[in-house]
Parts: C-alpha cells; structure tokens; sequence
C-alpha cells in the first residue's frame, strides 16, 4: 500500500506489509471470529448439558430416597454418600403443594444464584455461561429441573466450582481445537487465494510497471492467460490497452518525425514558391490573350498554397486560425472548385453542380474552398481507382441549399464507395486514406474547419460511393445589433 508523504505525494514504495502479509492477516482474523462466534454457544450448550446431567443424577438419587418411608431409617453415612456421589448439597422435590427435602447436609451457606433449567433461551444461557466462567467466588447456587414421578420440580444445591472448573477445561480444548482448525483453515484459504488472485496481481502489477518504463515495446506487453474470470478478462483488456497504447505512441513518433522533417523544408519551399508568385506577376504583365485568362489563376494557386505552406503541419501542432466569416457566395466557389480540379466539359469524369442559384453562406471563403476542395479531391481519386473513366459512370456531385438557418452542401461521387476499415478511422489524421499512398489529412482538415464554424460533417449512408454532407450554420444576431438596424431603420 503507497502512503501519502507530507507534501502531499504519494509514496511509491511498496508497504512493508505487502497484499499476501494482508490476505493472511484478514483470514486468520476472520477465521479467529468465526471461532469466538462458535465457542460462545458451544461453552453455553456445555454449560446447559452439564447441569441437566446433574440433575439427571439427582432424579435417580430423588427415587432412591423417596422409595424410603419419610420416617425411614436412612444413614446419615449413607446419605451423605449420596450426595457426593451427585455432587450435591442438598435434593428437594415438589409434589403438588408439597416441597419435600429429600437430603442435605449440615450447614449450608446461603445459596448465591438460582438457575431454572425448565426453559432456557438461547440469549440466557450464554449470559448465565458468561457470568459462571469469569466468577471468582466460590458460590453455591440451586438448579432446578422437571421432577420424576409426576412432580412439579426437582431443585438440587451444589458448588459452582466444579461448573466452573468443567468449563474452563473444555474452553482448553475448544481453544486447542479450534487453533488448530484455524491454523489448516488459513493455511488452505490463504494458499487458495494467494494462487488465484495474488500471484496474477503481482504479475500484473510487475508487467504494468515494465511498460511504464518503456511503452513502445511490444515485448512488454502482458501476455493474457486463458482464465475465463474477472482476473483473465483483465488482462485480456490489459494487453488490448497496451497494444493500443503502444501504437499509437509509434504513430505519434512517426508524426513527430514527420513534422519535423517537414518544418526543415517548409522554409526553402516557401521560397519557391515565392518566387514563382513573382514570375506569375510578370507574366500578368503581357498582353496574351491566354495569359490574361489563366495568370490571376495561377496567381491564385499560388497564393493559396504560399499560405498552405505558412501553415503546415496546423493539424496537430497548431489551431486553425478562427474563421473570417461573412456572407459568400457558394455558386462562384464550387465553380472554382471545378476548375481547380480541371474538370471541364471534355474531362472523363463528370462534374454536376447543383447549387440553389444565389445562395448565399455565412463562412470564410478559404477555409470552404479547402474544406470542398479536398472532399472533390477526394471524390475524383476514388473515381480514377477504376480507370479508364466514363463521363455516364464516372460522376462528381456538389450539391447546396438552405435549410432554415444552416446551409446544406453534399459531396458526392459514384465510386466504390469506403471500405469499413477506413468508416472506423474517417476523421482521424493519417488514419483515413482511401487510397494508396494517401496522407489521410484531408477529411480531418475538413472535419476541424467545419467545426470551426460551428457545424458538423458526416458519411451519409446508404448511398451510391460516398456522400459527404456538410451544415453550415448561420451566426446568430445580437441582440443589441437588431435593435441598432431597427433604430437606424
């Protein structure tokens, strides 16, 4: 057991007295109480027994002394053998409204405790077997008992010290027994659960501490028995954790190599990329026709990926910017969308836009255009897995309408649609590649921008490929700006 050191920390260090010094304490604690809850009415059934066996003994000598005339000439001698023999003082009995004494000797003291062994309950005999073995007087007490020959009662006199001294032999004896009976039972019932229990928590606690210190080692991962309990479920669900664990703390080493391979580049790319943002802005200058049409988009690309490049790795090492939001047309958006994508009206795979007309969505402009970009992108490569492509087979859909206070977008294609390995892992980073080689970035970006924005995105099931639905809540008004529109209004 770990203590609580005085600034408050827990002590790491084992208890002296560790689960089996404490799993034997308990058992021979709990035998020992079962013991006293025994001796307690076996002393007061001893107790009971012996006086009615006295009293047994002075029925018999009660017949004797009776069959004698009441003027009878019975010894004194003869008598007084009696008594002895019963271990008596004195016999009396009670036939109807007579109380005879039968015998007696000379010069009783006063009795000290009277006892009715008629009826005896059980909380009364272990409270007169209490007081009898713990008195340190030597008493005479009367007994009285069911008479012979139709009597009312038989009440004999006698010492209490032979009570006292029977009972103090037998309490020997239990007390021999019954550590002996302890001593087998302890022994059994701590071998027995020392086996079942401690032995596997000492070895699950020695595994738990060997993977602490080094997690990513599989060779330290529990190896779980074939125990069908609670023990065997435990380390079952142990050794599933550690694997897990194991991992995934090898995947985030991945990662952290990765990220950090990818910031050494990120400079000189970014570079580049620069620089070719200048050689677009010089061939912006030129009067060709062509180079008119396609130098603000290549100017655009740029750009975009300029910022792309300023914010690598923002899954997982840093947090999206808030978005910029403000009412956008979505029509122009997924148009550019398609364009970035080349998918004009020769491409072979078929692009249907399907935009209520003048639809208008409160979001940041760059962050939708990633977040539709790569779930485009992803469609059309689930599309070319199954090249030569069909424009009648091959289709990608985008679809946007407003719903109340949300606006709706759908993201769809005719592929083969997910396996259920990559459903489990969707939104996860590098988890959720559909493809060969695939980063598996692009829905967790999608997933973290839309929630940004306060919306949700989902696989919608039981469609043709995949179906990405995406809502797009409006923000809500103030309060105090409404009742400024309405003031200026």
């Amino acid at each position: 057991m770990t203590e609580t050191t005085a600034t408050g920390a827990i002590d790491p260090r084992p208890s002296r007295l560790g689960l089996s010094g404490k799993l034997l304490v308990l058992t021979i604690l709990f035998v020992m109480i079962a013991e006293v809850l025994i001796y307690v009415p076996s002393m007061a059934n001893f107790r009971v027994n012996w006086l009615k066996d006295r009293l047994a003994s002075a029925h018999t000598a009660a017949l004797v002394l009776d069959a004698v005339p009441p003027r009878g000439a019975v010894p004194e001698g003869l008598t007084r053998k009696i008594l002895e023999d019963v271990g008596a003082k004195a016999i009396a009995m009670k036939m109807g409204n007579t109380r005879r004494m039968l015998a007696s000797a000379d010069n009783l003291p006063p009795v000290a405790h009277d006892y009715d062994m008629r009826e005896v309950s059980a909380f009364r005999a272990i409270a007169d077997a209490v007081v009898t073995l713990l008195s340190g007087r030597h008493d005479l007490m009367r007994v009285v008992g069911p008479a012979p020959m139709g009597g009312e009662f038989i009440e004999t006199v006698m010492e209490e010290a032979p009570l006292q001294r029977a009972m103090w032999r037998f309490s020997r004896n239990i007390l021999v027994l019954s550590l002996i009976i302890s001593g087998i039972t302890a022994s059994l019932v701590y071998f027995a659960l020392h086996y079942l229990f401690v032995r596997p928590m000492r070895r699950i606690t020695a595994n738990m501490m060997a993977f602490r210190g080094d997690p990513e080692n599989p060779a330290r991962i529990i190896a779980a028995s074939r125990r069908r309990d609670e023990i065997g479920i435990a380390e079952r669900e142990l050794a599933a954790m550690q694997g897990d664990l194991a991992s995934m703390l090898q995947h985030k080493s991945r990662l952290a190599a990765l990220g950090l391979a990818v910031s050494k580049i990120n400079h000189d790319l970014r570079n580049l990329l620069v620089s070719a943002q200048l050689f677009s802005d010089r061939l912006s200058s030129l009067n060709d026709p062509s180079v008119q049409r396609f130098a603000p988009k290549l100017m655009r690309a740029l750009e975009r990926a300029i910022a792309f490049c300023q914010s690598t790795l923002s899954y997982g090492q840093a947090q999206e910017p808030p978005p910029d939001r403000r009412m956008v047309a979505l029509e122009p958006l997924v148009e550019e969308v398609r364009e970035t994508l080349e998918l004009g009206p020769e491409a072979n795979i078929r692009w249907v836009g399907a935009v209520e007309r003048g639809l208008m969505v409160d979001a940041d402009p760059d962050q939708l255009f990633r977040v539709l970009l790569n779930l485009a992108r992803n469609a059309v490569q689930a599309l070319e897995t199954r090249a030569p492509n069909e424009p009648g087979r091959d289709q990608v859909r985008v679809t946007g309408r407003r719903e109340g206070a949300v606006v709706a977008i759908e993201v769809s294609d005719t592929g083969p649609g997910l396996s259920a390995r990559t459903r489990e892992h969707l939104f996860e980073a590098f988890q959720g590649s559909t493809r060969p080689g695939g980063t598996g970035l692009g829905l967790a970006i999608a997933s973290e921008l839309v929630r940004a924005h306060g919306g949700e995105i989902r696989l919608v099931e039981g469609t043709i490929g995949a179906t990405f639905r995406l809502i797009i809540p409006d923000r809500a008004v103030e309060l105090g700006a409404r009742r400024g529109e309405r003031a200026r209004a």
